[in-house]
């Protein structure tokens, strides 16, 4: 099964729009962030944002879809941010939701240097499914690196399905 790419290699609209600077300053119109700690509670904290979020902007079918790949993407930047949390403060995860017609992107942000691997799935097992929901659940699927450290991983939909 093949790994995960960098956006630029699946789309451009998180280039387009400047994700980077998106996390950095939470600057653009159509968006929303939330930040997060590395916690589990954190899991639920993001759903509920995603599925309000969505349901603001007339997008309410992607409800369910955008929350179980958000919770995804969550646990692991909560699984691999608690290793760097300590230098990077109480808040060192971002969700960004952002409005981007006829799409809807979601990132999460964390301060983990260690980047996202797909692996086949284990249907028995409790780990190994994560990016194998975000991809059979989003349009597309990827990561960049961030300027000041970490990375965010980040899923695309339709928003006119």
């Amino acid at each position: 099964m093949p790994g995960p790419v960098s956006a630029a290699d699946r789309t451009e609209a998180p280039h387009e729009v400047g994700l980077r600077r998106i996390l950095r300053t939470g600057g653009h119109q159509g968006a929303t962030t939330c930040p997060l700690r590395p916690q589990a509670d954190s899991v639920k904290k993001a759903r509920d944002v995603t599925k309000t979020t969505l349901h603001a902007w007339g997008c309410s079918d992607l409800g369910e879809d955008a929350a179980l790949v958000v919770s995804e993407l969550v646990t692991n930047a909560v699984r691999y941010a608690g290793r760097s949390a300590a230098r990077h403060g109480d808040h060192s995860i971002t969700l960004l939701l952002l409005r981007l017609s006829p799409h809807v992107l979601l990132a999460v942000a964390d301060p983990s240097d260690e980047l996202p691997r797909r692996r086949e799935p284990d249907f028995v097992s409790e780990h190994g499914r994560g990016l194998y929901i975000v991809d059979t659940f989003s349009k597309a699927w990827g990561w960049e690196t961030l300027e000041e450290g970490g990375k965010a991983v980040w899923a695309l939909f339709d928003a006119d399905r």
